[in-house]
């Protein structure tokens, strides 16, 4: 996935898109100087894209995953074509992708490496377009311009550390009682993760998380 076709598609996309970007950023009285933030929701294969303006993440706009391969669960080994789960780094940002344009998630992480296969645990993981996907989410050509876009912007506006939340499915309550009766293996992994959810959900901000000795997640403190 992490091929490349020669051809730098990012001047296309800010020809298309620039301008109806920034005239729907207009309509909202937001600036475009800006942070990003990314959730992404395996079952509703839906990507969310939110925007911090004022002191919180607003929602700019949720995105169909046009494909995503594997089940839900973590992944755990090359070639198992799972979608990861969990809390990531965008880490690279390709614009001569074979898959249109790309941006690669930072997996394994230092949770991933406590479960994961110690020699062959897989990598080059991207949200990319051309709606194909061996263990990636992959979007339409046309919605993969808008989300570079704004990452790329968000980039040159500083910003480094940017965050992709992987979830299985958006984790109320009952989706995890609906889901966990058919993959006991990852409730105590999706309980760490809804944790995360929660504290978005009520505050519009995340917080830093690390892993625990199982390979769950746990807050900065715990």
């Amino acid at each position: 996935m992490a091929c490349e076709s020669g051809v730098d598609k990012t001047k296309i996309a800010y020809l298309e898109k620039e301008e109806f970007l920034k005239n729907a950023f207009k309509d909202r009285g937001w600036g475009w100087n800006f942070r990003i933030f990314f959730r992404a929701f395996k079952a509703e294969k839906e990507l969310e894209v939110w925007i911090f303006q004022g002191n919180k993440f607003e929602l700019f706009k949720k995105y169909p995953i046009c494909k995503i391969s594997g089940d839900l669960g973590r992944k755990l080994k090359e070639g198992d074509k799972q979608v990861p789960e969990g809390i990531y780094r965008i880490n690279r940002f390709n614009p001569k992708s074979s898959y249109y344009l790309s941006l690669g998630l930072d997996y394994p992480n230092e949770t991933d490496r406590i479960v994961a296969d110690t020699e062959h645990p897989g990598g080059d993981i991207f949200i990319h377009g051309d709606c194909v996907s061996v263990g990636c989410m992959a979007m339409t050509d046309d919605k993969i311009k808008e989300i570079y876009l704004l990452a790329n912007e968000a980039r040159k506006n500083g910003q480094s550390d940017m965050m992709v939340h992987v979830f299985p499915f958006r984790m109320t309550d009952e989706n995890l009682a609906k889901y966990g009766r058919n993959y006991p293996q990852w409730i105590p992994f999706w309980q760490s993760l809804k944790k995360h959810y929660d504290i978005f959900e009520q505050n519009k901000m995340y917080v830093s998380a690390l892993p625990d000795a199982m390979g769950n997640y746990k807050f900065r403190g715990e």
